[in-house]
């Protein structure tokens, strides 16, 4: 079975167990996230669920993706939804579950331990916000003001707020004393209620809760009625959980081998997780799905294949589709949106092929095509059950991208906020410089809302509400400044000078950006043999975004104006591979490239990486920084004067008046806005002649701005590469 096609077994399987449980266990977190999603679509179709249903009924159990020996602790979205998971299991209500080889070898707290971590919580019921509050510490909860992220609870008098994980909205508890009067959701964004709820259910957000762990998986599994283990890729599985256990040994006699360390302070790796030779016992009598054939007499072959990606060929589409119909197959399309849907349905119309949503399936002998919406990978073909069935990324060139959750306006605003104390200044955009005295209810007509209250000069008072803390944000000057008057003209005096400052700063940059258009650069040829090979070398699959991005440098470098390009990405979006085939191209046509980068750190790490990736190729790569001597740093610095230096990493030393290039192409500066302003103006100077890639994962404001306005282009990078973890800080 294809990875899409063993979803449906496992659907289908636990269709067939009512009251009962399927844990599905997958080789790798990286296969989770998919494999849920298609778990969940096959669910919804199968028995008739909504999204939000099929989304509960399929929960992923990851592994907790750091060494328990590092110090380090999990991600919260990993040790939520793990707790998310063995909280279903211990209710006795959970569906299916889909977990990684890793995730089920670490020990935890006994099921009914984490069932006392529950709360549940409905009006009328008699509980004090403070002891509230401190159950939802002990639960792994956030206190945080405002609550608009999942895992966060704010207390403000007779009312707490609390964002449960995966709960589309928060909820607004409101007391009279020690009593709940009301629960409502509310928008996070503009912090009005929604609509009011009977009961709140608040699964933990951590699975140990304190040493001593007994309890496995499998313990959890037990209080299901009845329960169906399936197993992806048995042989996977395995060497995934042994690749995880070798590694925590060798983690932990690393860390005892330590000077200093006491070997008896640190829990062995047996207590911490089971051995493969318990989970290989536990899994005797699991089902096994596998991709290609397994050595096993009682294996059941069955036919299935991917089906064929079309990419936006729709005539060749409708061709297969009308052969199919002739050999009596169904056809079902599933669709990403409604929209979607709506659409292919108009365009198989113009090629004369009736389609119809799934929902009138009773039309299936007269419509070749049947239509669903919903989320599934990729489409496969069961020619035994005369069962074809297409994902909208089969048929259609677009790459679809999983859908970022939304992100409350005001989080952005209320990120200094949060460590206001009274007394401490803020600035508001109108008013000025303010002293913050706190947060006040105060009636409005039938409402109660909450405002900022701020003191200005001669004790004026300006209340804000929390609807508008957009205009407010916390003062960051290294002195503090004399307070604003209400109405009064210093705030717009400053306003004014600074905005004259900004004019002449913008004005000194049109001059420059001006100068570069005007200078002619040097315009590189098309890619060479060389260049193809170095590309072809790359050992992963590059994002739609990555190849976008090196097509716009390429351009660029091809182009005889200077390039000025901005290449934005989050950390580990491949902002560096993309930065290195544009090295690899100036090389190519004798050219010098300097890297340049804020930190040793950093300009150690560019080197080994350029240094690894160039390897098969007769490139120079050369560092200068404060932890090379003297001697090594200016027989590097004469090597590219002369030109012996194709490449040349460093920090704000390469900007020294002592560094020359013999003929520099490119300069790449990683992340700019760590760099001082005399370093800027020297990087100025150097980018009137030389093509200019600046990579950043937070651009300042004013570099961002110049991007959008067009005075810089620049390239974004926003899909992660396959598997990328999460940033662990």
């Amino acid at each position: 079975l294809t990875p899409s096609a063993k979803a449906l077994f496992v659907a289908a399987s636990a269709q067939a167990l009512p009251g009962g449980a399927v844990l599905y266990i997958v080789p790798g977190d990286g296969d989770l996230e998919e494999a849920v999603a298609d778990i969940g679509f096959f669910i919804a179709a199968l028995g008739g669920l909504s999204e939000i249903d099929a989304d509960r009924a399929v929960l992923p159990f990851p592994s907790h993706e750091v060494d328990p020996y590092r110090g380090m602790a999990p991600h919260f979205g990993v040790t939520s939804a793990r707790a998310r998971a063995l909280h279903a299991l211990a209710a006795g209500r959970a569906r299916v579950v889909v977990a990684s080889a890793a995730a089920l070898l670490p020990r935890m707290s006994e099921p009914d331990q984490l069932l006392r971590r529950s709360i549940e919580l409905s009006p009328g019921q008699e509980i004090s916000p403070t002891d509230l509050g401190e159950l939802l510490v002990e639960a792994g909860f956030r206190r945080e003001d405002p609550a608009d992220e999942h895992g966060e609870f704010a207390v403000r008098g007779g009312i707490l707020d609390v964002y449960p994980p995966k709960e589309l909205q928060p909820v607004r508890i409101e007391f009279v004393g020690d009593t709940i009067e009301s629960l409502r959701t509310y928008d996070p964004s503009t912090q009005r209620s929604t609509q009011p709820i009977d009961q709140l259910s608040i699964v933990p957000l951590r699975d140990i809760f304190e040493p001593g762990r007994r309890a496995t998986l499998f313990d959890y599994l037990a209080r299901m009625r009845e329960t169906r283990i399936i197993v992806s890729e048995r042989d996977e599985v395995e060497a995934n959980a042994i690749k995880l256990l070798e590694q925590v040994e060798r983690s932990y006699e690393g860390q005892v081998g330590q000077v200093g360390q006491v070997g008896e302070a640190l829990p062995r790796p047996d207590e911490l997780l089971v051995n493969w030779a318990f989970l290989s016992d536990r899994l005797t009598s699991a089902t096994t799905l596998a991709q290609l054939g397994i050595d096993d007499d009682a294996a059941a072959a069955v036919r299935c294949q991917p089906v064929v990606e079309f990419r936006g060929r729709l005539a060749d589409w409708v061709g297969e589709i009308r052969r199919l119909r002739g050999e009596g197959e169904v056809t079902l399309f599933v669709a990403a949106t409604p929209g979607r849907a709506e659409r292919t349905i108009e365009l198989l119309k113009e090629y004369d092929v009736l389609a119809v949503p799934v929902e009138r399936a009773e039309d299936a002998r007269y419509a070749p095509v049947l239509i669903a919406v919903g989320s599934l990978s990729r489409g496969f073909h069961l020619p035994a059950g005369r069962f074809q069935i297409y994902a909208e990324t089969d048929v259609f060139e677009e790459e679809r991208h999983t859908p970022e959750k939304r992100r409350s306006a005001s989080k952005a605003f209320l990120s200094d906020l949060r460590d206001l104390k009274p007394n401490d200044l803020v600035v508001h955009i109108d008013h000025g410089i303010g002293v913050f005295v706190g947060l006040k209810q105060i009636g409005v007509g039938e409402n109660i809302q909450e405002f900022i209250e701020l003191r200005y000069a001669g004790e004026d008072k300006l209340f804000v509400p929390v609807e508008r803390l957009d205009l407010v944000q916390k003062y960051t000057g290294a002195t503090r400044p004399p307070v604003d008057r209400l109405g009064g003209t210093s705030w717009d005096r400053a306003k004014t000078r600074v905005k004259k400052a900004m004019r002449d700063m913008a004005e000194e940059l049109l001059k420059l950006y001006a100068a570069r258009k005007a200078v002619p650069g040097h315009a590189f040829g098309p890619d060479s043999h060389w260049q193809q090979e170095f590309e072809d070398a790359f050992e992963y699959e590059l994002t739609p975004d990555q190849r976008s991005a090196i097509a716009d440098i390429k351009r660029d470098m091809e182009s005889s104006t200077p390039m000025d390009r901005l290449l934005c990405g989050d950390v580990g979006y491949g902002k560096t591979e993309v930065a290195m085939r544009a090295a690899f191209k100036a090389v190519m046509e004798a050219k010098q490239v300097a890297f340049l980068a804020p930190t040793t750190v950093l300009a150690f790490q560019h080197q080994k990486t350029l240094k690894e990736r160039f390897a098969g190729f007769p490139v120079r790569i050369d560092m200068v920084s404060r932890f090379r001597s003297k001697a090594e740093q200016k027989v590097s610095l004469t090597d590219l004067a002369a030109g012996k230096v194709d490449i040349i990493v460093g920090t704000h030393r390469l900007l020294s008046n002592d560094v020359q290039f013999r003929d520099l192409g490119l300069l790449v500066v990683d992340e700019e806005q760590r760099f001082g302003v005399t370093h800027k103006e020297k990087i100025k100077h150097l980018r009137r002649k030389v093509d200019v890639l600046t990579m950043s994962a937070t651009p300042i404001p004013r570099t961002l701005n110049m991007s959008l306005v067009g005075i810089r282009d620049m390239s974004i990078i926003e899909t992660p590469p396959k598997d990328r973890l999460s940033i662990q800080t």
